[in-house]
Parts: structure tokens; sequence; C-alpha cells
């Protein structure tokens, strides 16, 4: 198939140099712009649902964080729950590298 569109593209090498780069964008612009959009929707990549039915193992009330007023958001960072970080995120702590590399 190949062969034979490149047989037929005009105007000798440069012709069917220019000719096999318009069909290849052509084709691209084609799948981006109407079969893409349009299979969009038939895939499922974007229905992403994580749920929880029977509640939290360990969690008495086997609730979901938040339902009890408490904001899941807030004090979820290590220095806060209590945990610190064993390096500093305030500069580059790595050795520079060697001249011998």
């Amino acid at each position: 198939m190949y062969g034979w569109i490149w047989r037929k593209l005009p105007f000798g090498v440069p012709g069917k140099l220019i000719g096999s780069l318009l069909i290849t964008a052509s084709l691209l612009a084609a799948l981006w712009y109407v079969v893409f959009p349009w299979a969009e929707p038939l895939l499922p990549f974007d229905d992403v649902q994580v749920t929880q039915e029977n509640g939290v193992p360990g969690d008495p009330a086997g609730g979901e964080p938040g339902v009890d007023g408490e904001d899941p958001g807030v004090g979820d960072t290590p220095a806060e729950e209590g945990h610190e970080l064993p390096y500093d995120t305030e500069r580059n702590n790595t050795p520079p590298p060697s001249p011998t590399r």
C-alpha cells in the first residue's frame, strides 16, 4: 500500500516527500479533531470512582473523612501531624558533582 502511494505521488522525490508529509499531517489532524473527540465519550478514562462501602478499617464510626465536620485537607502535612522530614526542604542538600565524572 505504501509503495503504491509513493509511486502515485507526483513531482519526483521532493514532491513525494512533501506529499507524504501532507498526507501524514492531514491524517493526524483528522484523527485529532474528528475521530478522537468522537470516541472520547465512549472511553472510560474520565470515569474514575473511588468508593468505600464498609468504611475505614479501624474507624469505629465507619464513616468517611470530612463527614463529621472535620476538614480532611487541614493538618495533612507531615510537620503538622508530628512527623519530621529527615531532610531540609528549603535548600538542595546534594553535593556538587565531582570533576572526574
